[in-house]
């Protein structure tokens, strides 16, 4: 299976059956730039199970947690950002933590029979590169056999 690349909106996914939107976290709990705020428009609990996650145990760097957002749709926070982007912290994505949520979500799409979709996940705030981050998407999600869907907004690419 190969990694498929459409212009539109991640958050509208163009795909029959179950579907995962998955995005990158902070490992600090914040929440309100980039991808998240259009999450949050759409819907509100990605936000408020995030928030109530990151004081618990198991909220870490390569942690998944999926958020049911409507029948058939999922949002996966997948928590692989080290804080927040500073002249100190020029790349706060942590590559490792994102190949263990990415492996973590091809299970978790696989259980779901789901789809994948997502924005250019880890080359914004993050600071990643897409050279780095697309072959972990091969590596993992489509090696795993899981169709994956990744959205350019119209005039960004």
């Amino acid at each position: 299976m190969t990694v498929r690349y459409v212009v539109g909106d991640a958050t509208m996914p163009a795909a029959a059956g179950n579907k995962v939107i998955a995005h990158i976290s902070y490992d600090r709990g914040g929440w309100g730039k980039g991808f998240v705020v259009a999450v949050s428009r759409r819907w509100r609990q990605p936000e408020q199970d995030y928030r109530s996650w990151s004081r618990m145990a198991d909220f870490r760097l390569g942690a998944v947690r999926l958020v049911q957002v409507e029948s058939g749709v999922w949002v996966a926070n997948m928590v692989a950002q080290h804080g927040y982007r500073t002249a100190a912290n020029p790349i706060p994505l942590r590559y490792d933590a994102l190949a263990e949520c990415l492996n973590s979500l091809a299970g978790h799409a696989a259980r779901l029979s789901a789809s994948v979709h997502m924005p250019r996940i880890g080359c914004g705030l993050a600071g990643g590169t897409w050279e780095r981050i697309a072959p972990m998407i091969e590596q993992t999600l489509a090696a795993a056999g899981v169709s994956t869907t990744v959205y350019d907004l119209p005039g960004t690419r």
